[in-house]
């Protein structure tokens, strides 16, 4: 076994065991640095199938948009995060953890970019395209199910998360858009008519 190989099923491990915990802990902050190594473990395995423009995209979309949205569905979920505020130190263990193996991975690619190792032909300069166009033909043809089923499970995901939100909870401030649309003036200003007052001051 090589050394590439031997990345490839780390960092594959890596990927699987992060993203089993994101929907496994208890902790929304355990979750989100869970799916942050996730993110950057798949991004890793792109990078060692020489897909830089798939690993850089994973990276800045994913990273930058997936979880600014997942920490948003957390709030909208009404958790109560002043535990969370008060328990700062026991999740630096956590993120200390997700900090070491992402360093790990790192050194990892760094060691296979060192040793020049050659991965074998490269199906995408064989069918002369780039390398997202050949991952794009082969995910939309050999693929298509498993994308299917993947965007079906994306899209009951976000269809169960709407329910979730819209929960009655006590205590809960909603809005009611049918009430904003038929609102009238007299509902937002009230004008009340006072007498003037011609006297001034009245001294003691």
């Amino acid at each position: 076994m090589t050394f590439q190989t031997l990345c490839f099923y780390g960092f594959a491990a890596v990927t699987v065991l992060a993203a089993l915990a994101v929907i496994s802990v208890r902790q929304p902050v355990h979750a989100a640095l869970c799916l942050v190594l996730t993110f950057f473990s798949t991004a890793c395995l792109w990078l060692l199938a020489d897909a830089e423009f798939l690993a850089i995209a994973l990276v800045l979309v994913y990273v930058g948009a997936v979880m600014v949205l997942f920490l948003f569905v957390v709030m909208m979920l009404d958790v109560d995060i002043a535990p969370l505020r008060e328990g700062t130190m026991r999740l630096l263990p956590v993120g200390i953890g997700v900090a070491v193996i992402m360093l790990v991975e790192i050194v990892a690619l760094a060691g296979v970019r060192a040793l020049k190792i050659v991965a074998g032909p490269d199906p995408a300069a064989e069918a002369g395209v780039s390398n997202v166009e050949w991952v794009a033909r082969v995910l939309f043809s050999e693929y298509l199910l498993p994308f299917e089923v993947a965007a079906l499970i994306l899209t009951v995901g976000l269809i169960a998360a709407i329910p979730l939100t819209l929960r009655r909870r006590a205590g809960l401030k909603t809005q009611n858009p049918s009430r904003q649309v038929r609102v009238r003036r007299e509902d937002r200003i009230r004008l009340v008519k006072m007498a003037a007052d011609t006297q001034g001051e009245r001294s003691p």
